[in-house]
């Protein structure tokens, strides 16, 4: 009986310890995702370079690739080229206008001149009638040429603008030849090789944003009222073999509706049928990997 008691008391010390030291349960527990983006091509054409490779971090618009370019630079020069002969068919109005404006202003010194020889009485009214007839004429002629350049060089300037609009459109095609990552990742998969044929939205590798992840968790109604956004969690990625790394984290979204359980992911309370899904910003020192495991302390 003694040996009895000293062994309970032995294994009361021992369990109550270990108690005290273990870690407090998670209040939720999900997986690491990453912000994937798929690159396709925005033309059609043979893939004449793709420098990546899965595992590769790319740079935000940073070219990687190109598709032909040879037609879209061709049409570029034929559209150049017929812009400056549109260009060249517009009239100078000044030129144009300058010899009337040259007669018009002797026929006005004419009619000052024979208007004193009139008061002076040498010369007839007929003569300066004529004069007045012809500056009118002259004006007349002035205004309507006049309009005549006007008119054509609008119809030309709007001919020009056309082009010109084609001429962006036609650059805009070309810097769409160049294949760019959109932001700064890690080529998860590539699904396109150099000399390839690439149509138009194939797509043709994917990118992944794995320095700043999301925990993706769940939680039940009860825990949704001690929860909100921009709230400071601690995260947990599990390591493996009972290894875990803190993180801090930043409650980013939260569910508005609720949803069955995911049978991949546990929740405090088993027993919740409906939970609202959250996520949780995680910065990433490289430890992290995407679909590895985690819990959260709220």
């Amino acid at each position: 009986m003694k040996n009895c008691k000293l062994l309970l008391g032995a294994i009361v010390t021992v369990l109550f310890p270990a108690c005290g030291n273990g870690e407090q349960e998670a209040d939720a527990s999900g997986v690491f995702e990453a912000t994937e983006i798929i690159v396709s091509a925005k033309v059609a054409g043979e893939i004449k370079c793709l420098q990546i490779e899965e595992g590769v971090g790319l740079q935000p618009d940073v070219a990687v690739g190109h598709i032909d370019t040879t037609q879209w630079v061709l049409k570029k020069e034929q559209l150049v080229a017929t812009l400056s002969a549109t260009d060249s068919r517009k009239l100078d109005e000044t030129r144009q206008l300058a010899s009337l404006r040259q007669q018009i202003a002797n026929l006005k010194k004419e009619q000052k001149r024979f208007q004193e020889l009139i008061k002076a009485n040498a010369a007839s009214q007929k003569q300066l009638d004529d004069i007045n007839y012809n500056l009118q004429v002259l004006e007349k002629q002035l205004s309507a040429t006049s309009e005549q350049i006007g008119s054509a060089n609008t119809s030309l300037n709007g001919q020009s603008a056309g082009i010109v609009a084609q001429i962006r459109q036609i650059e805009d095609q070309l810097a769409n030849c160049f294949i760019k990552s959109p932001i700064e990742g890690v080529v998860l998969s590539k699904y396109a090789q150099q000399g390839e044929f690439a149509s138009m939205g194939r797509p043709l590798f994917k990118v992944g944003d794995i320095s700043n992840l999301k925990l993706r968790a769940y939680i039940t109604a009860n825990q949704l009222t001690t929860l909100e956004l921009g709230q400071q969690v601690k995260v947990y990625a599990d390591l493996g073999e009972d290894e875990r790394k803190e993180y801090d984290g930043v409650v980013s979204w939260i569910s508005s509706e609720a949803e069955f359980t995911p049978k991949t992911i546990q929740t405090r309370d088993e027993r919740s049928n409906l939970v609202y899904a959250i996520k949780i910003d995680v910065k990433n020192d490289g430890t992290i990997k995407r679909g590895m495991y985690g819990d959260v302390k709220f």
